[in-house]
């Protein structure tokens, strides 16, 4: 990430993505974009965003999503001996990952599905 700019993972066929960029554009915020449909995240770097919004990875699942139940991500644990499962899953399968999500320089980050989310963070 670029110093001083934000970083979103965006789908540009997704609205609420399209919608975060346009929200970082009216605020004049630069921001750099990562198709992470075209560049999957590596299980470090979800790690560590993970770690930057303070949740689990099933947290940041889509579980509606087709694949999901192709997984039986359903019948899935949720505790810290499964997080590695979701991880991989994730990775493997980065369609699964909730968007957009943007990372700040300072640190920060959110799952930002709507203006109120984006402001707060910025």
């Amino acid at each position: 990430m670029t110093s001083g700019q934000a970083e979103i993972w965006h789908n540009p066929r997704c609205s609420k993505s399209r919608n975060a960029t346009a929200f970082l554009d009216e605020a004049g915020i630069g921001y750099t974009v990562r198709k992470y449909l075209d560049q999957p995240p590596t299980a470090a770097e979800l790690r560590e965003v993970l770690r930057r919004l303070g949740a689990e990875p099933w947290d940041i699942t889509r579980t509606g999503e087709q694949i999901a139940a192709d997984l039986g991500m359903a019948s899935w644990g949720r505790t810290a001996a499964d997080r590695d499962r979701w991880i991989e899953a994730l990775v493997e399968h980065p369609r699964l990952i909730q968007r957009p999500i943007v990372l700040t320089a300072d640190g920060a980050a959110v799952v930002a599905r709507d203006d109120a989310t984006l402001r707060d963070l910025l």
